[in-house]
């Protein structure tokens, strides 16, 4: 929970620590980014943290219902539908089972209404029956106090169902007083009752968003990211943004911004730099026709509004025309020091919708990406989302699906739908471009046009933080570490040892499906995991592939074998809790074992954790892999008991390193 959405509160809080609070929108993604939670109120912070400890978190958002009243009954449907729940639609098998035990004259659906004079028994019948159901995810008892009620037996009759369905059991015992009893027997039990059940479903509706950001956040998408492509043009772009800041400027140039964009790979319109009449025919002449002739600037933004856009021309002479009559626009609606010459763009027919892809600084989180619905209309619609930098496939479709726009660029009215996956990617290079450059204080593409035909730039902007500024704001998020992808040549093959993508995660699967454990990788296999043979499972995949390299760094052996991509070994070092020492573990698969690639992984291990600050470097091994202990001791570690006398700690200072 976050306090400061409204104005007032803002201020408020602003006044109590001294400090802005940010944008809360800003905050919101930030949450969503982290996998954390947001609730409204303080009540739900206790709620949630309760329920989270004794139940486990649904799997889908369908709901089944079971009560002896209907008006609380069908309140909790709105309650669950108006936060996305869903009422869960009963298997036929199920209703002939519950034919069986409950009164004719049953709801014979979801809400299941076992009637006002229900027993324990019918009660615990019928959730026992429910929760075999397999188009169920969660489970709501409602009780009334009703003349033939029993609430306490009820509640005694509904505990051994508190973690035997392996799916959410919540309850709601209406009536204060009356049913205290059969509550805190609930409570105790470890079932949640709540005194209302819009109240559950509204914990129901929370169990669920919260289990779809942890989801998302880990969703392996693969955009074949090309990582030479994606650093290609970075040092041009640098030389670019200093060249601008070293004469005072701010405010880059149309043509300026479009080449940045370009560096990165971005689609843009080809933009020729005019400083006369001829020089704008020349440029016209060489794009072909129809041209755009817009207004080059350094200190004026807005063009519209000087006359500083003339379209649809279709020859050089009126080309040179409107160099001219543009001239003498800006001259008299701003200044003669305002025109600067102008630009010659192609007159693009592309139809599609208008997007804006933008960039811009948060006082507390650094630099923020918004995409949305662009155009003139932009400030109106406010149809958006916010993501924090750098973003990757699976970040770039979540802030997609979170606008509405987004279902118009699956296609609308018989119009084809937009390559998303080629959308995604220009996401995915803007926010690289934002952090690679923490000069660059604003930018936006405005419109970004995306049609079934592709997707094109047509007007960007970008405002940088002026030279005098030293300490730029740094994004919250940290970059993929590009610098600690190196090529190698190994055994007559290229190599490359870099960090991991999230969309590694299927080539690990068939890394760990090809290892040997715990020996079987010979000099390389440190035993951090422990145990004997692990389990690969999806936690396993999701801590190696998503790391934050913020608490360590997972690097791995790249080679191309038959022109697909495989991985060859794995290596990860991290940061040990309230220590400057790092621990390291690393694995190569058993054909490569004792020809040097452990080896050379492990350089590019001990040279990150230097790069990272570690004092020491370590790691626990078994005394029965002497095949390992004798591979860390030829690289500088120092073997040290431990008081399990079947392990051994090896360490190495950094500054020992002179062996490798």
């Amino acid at each position: 929970i976050k306090g400061g959405k409204t104005d007032a509160a803002a201020q408020a809080a602003a006044s109590h620590t001294g400090s802005l609070t940010g944008s809360d929108a800003v905050l919101d993604a930030a949450f969503k980014r982290a996998g954390v939670l947001r609730v409204e109120d303080i009540a739900d912070v206790f709620e949630m943290a309760d329920i989270l400890s004794k139940q486990p978190l649904p799997q889908g958002r369908r709901l089944a219902i079971v009560t002896n009243a209907g008006g609380p009954g069908v309140l909790a449907c709105d309650a669950l539908a108006k936060n996305g729940g869903l009422l869960a639609e009963l298997e036929p098998t199920t209703i002939e089972k519950l034919n069986k035990v409950l009164p004719a004259a049953w709801s014979h659906g979801n809400p299941i209404d076992v009637l006002g004079d229900a027993t324990p028994s019918i009660y615990a019948n019928s959730l026992a029956i429910v929760a075999e159901d397999k188009n169920t995810d969660g489970y709501l008892v409602i009780l009334t106090p009703q003349a033939m009620t029993a609430p306490e037996a009820c509640a005694e009759a509904l505990i051994k169902y508190a973690s035997s369905t392996g799916k959410p059991v919540l309850s709601s015992w209406m009536g204060g007083p009356d049913v205290a009893a059969g509550a805190k027997a609930l409570r105790e039990a470890g079932i949640p009752c709540y005194a209302y059940p819009d109240m559950a479903c509204r914990t129901f509706n929370y169990m669920n968003e919260y289990r779809d950001t942890l989801e998302s956040n880990h969703q392996s998408i693969d955009m074949h990211t090309q990582l030479d492509q994606m650093s290609e043009g970075r040092e041009e772009a640098a030389k670019l943004i200093n060249s601008i800041r070293s004469t005072g400027r701010t405010l880059m140039t149309e043509a300026e911004s479009k080449k940045l964009l370009k560096l990165y790979g971005l689609p843009v319109t080809a933009c020729e730099v005019a400083q006369n009449p001829k020089q704008a025919g020349e440029a016209a002449d060489k794009i072909g026709y129809p041209v755009v002739v817009k207004l080059n600037s350094t200190t004026i933004t807005h063009k519209f509004d000087v006359g500083g856009v003339k379209l649809n021309l279709h020859s050089r002479d009126a080309v040179e025309k409107a160099f001219v009559e543009m001239k003498e626009s800006v001259s008299r609606l701003a200044s003669p020091e305002g025109f600067e010459g102008v630009t010659v763009q192609p007159m693009i027919s592309l139809k599609g919708f208008e997007i804006i892809l933008g960039s811009s600084l948060d006082p507390q989180l650094g630099p923020v990406v918004l995409f949305g619905m662009g155009g003139s209309l932009v400030e109106v619609f406010k149809d958006s989302a916010l993501g924090l930098p750098p973003l990757n496939a699976n970040l770039a479709t979540k802030m997609l699906h979170q606008t509405k726009i987004y279902e118009a660029l699956k296609g609308v009215r018989g119009m084809k739908g937009v390559d998303t996956a080629k959308l995604k990617e220009v996401m995915v290079r803007f926010s690289v471009m934002v952090v690679d450059h923490p000069e660059i204080m604003e930018c936006d593409i405005n419109p970004l046009i995306a049609s079934p035909d592709g997707i094109l730039s047509l007007d960007s902007r970008v405002l940088l933080h002026p030279p005098e500024m030293k300490a730029l704001p740094q994004p919250a998020i940290r970059p993929y570490p590009y610098q600690y992808v190196k090529s190698h040549e190994f055994a007559g093959s290229k190599i490359t040892i870099r960090p991991i993508l999230h969309e590694d995660e299927e080539s690990m699967k068939t890394f760990y499906s090809q290892a040997s454990w715990p020996t079987g990788c010979n000099t390389t296999s440190l035993v951090h995991e422990g145990g004997s043979k692990p389990t690969v499972d999806r936690d396993h995949l999701i801590r190696t592939c998503f790391t934050d390299f913020d608490r360590s760094i997972v690097l791995v052996v790249e080679s191309m074998e038959g022109g697909k991509k495989t991985i060859w070994g794995v290596g990860r070092v991290s940061k040990e809790h309230m220590s400057k020492d790092m621990i390291i573990a690393l694995q190569v698969l058993p054909k490569y074992a004792k020809k040097g690639l452990g080896r050379l992984l492990a350089q590019s291990l001990l040279q990150a954790a230097t790069a990272e600050g570690a004092a020491k470097v370590k790691a626990l091994l078994n005394v029965g892999n002497t095949s390992a202990l004798t591979f860390v001791k030829s690289l500088g570690f120092v073997l040290n008991r431990t008081s399990d006398e079947n392990i051994v700690q090896v360490s190495i200072p950094i500054k020992a390193q002179a062996k490798l």
